[in-house]
């Protein structure tokens, strides 16, 4: 029999409306669950026990009186860069000052006006500008699946306690692979939605929330909840009624859709033979449905990323730079070496690393727009150890493993990631799926569609 601390939001969510269990009863299991499990892998911060059961116990009453909201009773967690009232936000640093949030931010809003009960908040990395459970500030996270490795980053916490069963819904950030990268390293479905289309705040260029479940139907469950307008972010889409949860168009609507098989992003790390052959393992996978794939080449460069990571280490520096040293001296010391890289930068580099970013999306727009899909490794590389801060452990091309995903963060593109199969190890790969600009939902379905034609999955981790 499946835990409850293993059911999906929708499975939860039924057996609420049965009368089979009760919110109370499914975050009781959750609560050992996580005390048996958090030693071993420090995916969370600022749980409060007391405070989710009390949100639980006003869930159950909701269902008692059939008043119950959309998530009623669900258990979340929510990366702790994203604001929650009373709580401080660390940005995974030892050198922030912890001072409360005064409110919640947007996309927490919409979980609790929900009925979703928040468990905890989860870790993230400095400045959330690592792919890794790395953090001056928290303790190291590790990957459920092989404790010697990293969950990735920067919504380390997030995804690692989302393969570890603490819950089914768990929600994230992204600005170059956040969501992604970690979701595709744990095993589990990480959606980042079209930029805009769940409101955040504060908002960035390329900066976006989204789910990270271990089901597609969760991803879009999720999604009707965190995709309601909020007014604070000033760079959010106008608000469509999506039919979120409208995933089935069955492995017979795969017939005569243009994928495109994206193996070679021109720059970055070379992709491991495992993980190529995963890619190509969805490939012929979607073939045999009916797509029609075709080979998509290069279409971003060195100098491109060069010229974002330029106008990245300014803006980080410009924080860090402005701390007394005995702050800055907290700071993780590959982060700070890399964000001291912008201090000599001079503001004709800092303008033209700035433009780099629109020149990626012009690319990228560009090169997928012939597509229904595009699909690619999620990451080059299959695993790395779990006290690294990136795979390659270099502040001077600390971006050499996020070639695939970067792309549709400045193209403003949805791209989701999920299981692609496994390593020779048992270790999971992530492969990723791409749409054209706002097609968030047909992303979605092409990924519930996935999920039909691949291999049984394995067990999930039981630490």
């Amino acid at each position: 029999m499946t835990s409850l601390h293993d059911r999906s939001a929708v499975e939860l969510l039924a057996l609420y409306a049965r009368r089979e269990v009760s919110p109370v009863e499914v975050l009781n299991d959750l609560l050992a669950h996580i005390e048996r499990c958090e030693p071993k892998i420090a995916a969370l911060w600022a749980q409060d026990a007391q405070a989710a059961l009390a949100a639980a116990r006003d869930s159950e009453t909701r269902w008692q009186r059939n008043t119950a909201l959309p998530l009623d009773g669900v258990p979340v967690t929510i990366k702790e860069n994203i604001a929650t009232r009373g709580v401080p936000v660390p940005l995974g640093c030892a050198a922030t000052l912890l001072v409360p949030a005064v409110a919640d931010a947007p996309p927490a809003a919409r979980l609790r006006e929900a009925g979703a009960v928040i468990v905890a908040k989860t870790t993230m990395p400095d400045l959330g500008m690592l792919s890794s459970g790395l953090s001056s500030f928290h303790q190291l996270s590790r990957n459920p699946w092989d404790l010697s490795k990293n969950p990735g980053g920067s919504s380390a916490g997030a995804a690692a306690a989302c393969a570890a069963g603490y819950g089914p819904l768990h929600l994230g950030t992204d600005i170059g692979g956040s969501i992604r990268l970690p979701a595709g390293w744990c095993g589990i479905v990480g959606f980042k939605p079209s930029l805009g289309r769940i409101p955040i705040h504060p908002p960035y260029a390329g900066r976006v929330a989204g789910p990270m479940t271990r089901t597609v139907a969760d991803a879009a469950l999720a999604m009707c909840v965190l995709a309601q307008p909020d007014a604070r972010d000033a760079m959010s889409l106008p608000h469509q009624d999506i039919a979120w949860t409208d995933l089935d168009i069955a492995v017979t609507g795969l017939r005569g859709l243009k994928i495109g098989l994206w193996l070679d992003a021109g720059w970055g790390l070379a992709v491991d033979a495992e993980v190529l052959s995963a890619v190509k393992a969805t490939a012929r996978a979607f073939e045999h449905a009916g797509a029609i794939v075709e080979t998509l080449p290069p279409f971003t460069t060195r100098a491109m990323i060069e010229g974002l990571d330029a106008f990245w280490r300014m803006r980080a520096w410009h924080d860090i730079g402005a701390w007394p040293q005995e702050r800055q001296a907290k700071v993780l010391p590959y982060i700070h070496q890399w964000a001291a890289g912008g201090a000599a930068l001079t503001g004709v580099q800092v303008f033209h690393g700035y433009s780099q970013m629109g020149a990626i999306r012009d690319a990228t727009v560009a090169a997928t727009q012939r597509f229904d899909a595009v699909l690619s490794p999620v990451s080059p590389v299959v695993s790395f150890p779990a006290e690294s801060p990136s795979p390659q452990n270099d502040p001077a091309r600390p971006f050499e493993h996020i070639a695939f995903t970067l792309p549709f963060n400045m193209s403003e593109q949805p791209a989701i990631a999920l299981n692609g199969g496994y390593s020779t190890s048992g270790f999971p790969i992530g492969v990723q799926l791409a749409g054209r600009r706002h097609d968030d939902l047909g992303v979605l379905r092409i990924a519930r569609a996935f999920e039909q034609l691949r291999e049984p999955q394995r067990r999930w981790p039981t630490l």
